[in-house]
């Protein structure tokens, strides 16, 4: 975004229910700016009833590209000429594209996690990992943990089914267990594996006394990843760092699935820097 906003500026946005809350705006916007590009990043708060119709009418009145967030990602499969393998296998879309006159949906949240380990130094590779919850971001984490070659997959979930139909979904990939949350299963996953992913909001502002894992469970030989970015140390990876556990929060997840996304529209390097200091900015404030 270069200043000014004009007839030549191209439009891409956010549609998702709430989206009051997103950075997304802000990471982007910046991106825009630092590289002197014409375009502009806006929020479209959309009702799950209106979904098809928002989406249709933000491509004929000529927006450039789409991000989706909840409560959108599934359901607006149904809205597009084509779906990405990975998002296909996924049955999600958090990102949207015209392309040759399609609507082309994409998934950057799994690829966007497995770079933001890569840039804290977590190698995956042949380890057994925990995943806490069975939902969506689980689904993304765990489809991206089996393509990029983990050992085992163990997950802990209040409901067994939920997480027992994910367990179907990649049984082809990675070798699965299914367990549930309790506090006995908690302390027995984390003896045999080597990083935590909590994939749920407990613990998200503004409930930030809540954690998933009990701190005295931790030990130094772990990697522990919250997906939650807003606090940026929740509970779980403040006991995490002081147990000596390598500490990874979500605000990577978040801009590189971001960055994923921008080059799709744009075609140009995304500044990965410079999106992450701006939602640090944010966050701070």
């Amino acid at each position: 975004m270069t200043g000014s906003i004009l007839g030549t500026t191209k439009v891409v946005g956010l549609i998702g229910s709430p989206v009051e809350h997103s950075l997304s705006p802000v990471i982007h916007n910046a991106a825009f700016r630092h590289l002197q590009l014409d375009y502009v990043y806006v929020p479209f708060p959309v009702h799950p009833d209106g979904l098809a119709r928002a989406v249709r009418g933000l491509f004929q009145a000529g927006i450039a590209g789409l991000n989706v967030t909840v409560p959108h990602k599934e359901r607006v499969l149904d809205c597009l000429d084509r779906v990405d393998h990975y998002a296909q296998v996924l049955g999600a879309v958090n990102t949207i594209v015209k392309e040759d006159g399609q609507l082309v949906g994409y998934n950057t949240d799994g690829p966007g996690f497995i770079q933001s380990l890569q840039a804290e130094g977590v190698d995956v590779r042949g380890k057994t990992v925990l995943v806490i919850g069975a939902g969506g971001a689980a689904r993304a984490v765990a489809f991206a943990l089996g393509q990029a070659g983990v050992r085992e997959i163990i997950f802990v979930n209040r409901t067994v089914e939920r997480a027992q139909n994910l367990k179907r979904e990649i049984d082809d990939l990675v070798q699965v267990e299914v367990l549930p949350l309790t506090p006995e299963t908690l302390q027995k996953s984390l003896q045999c594996c080597q990083i935590v992913i909590n994939t749920t909001t407990v613990g998200m502002y503004p409930h930030t006394d809540n954690t998933p894992v009990p701190g005295q469970l931790l030990q130094p030989r772990l990697t522990v990843v919250d997906l939650i970015y807003n606090p940026l140390e929740t509970r779980l990876l403040r006991a995490a760092k002081r147990a000596g556990c390598k500490t990874v929060s979500g605000l990577g997840m978040l801009v590189y699935q971001g960055a994923a996304s921008f080059e799709l529209w744009t075609g140009k390097t995304a500044p990965v820097g410079v999106m992450t200091d701006a939602a640090l900015a944010k966050l701070n404030r």
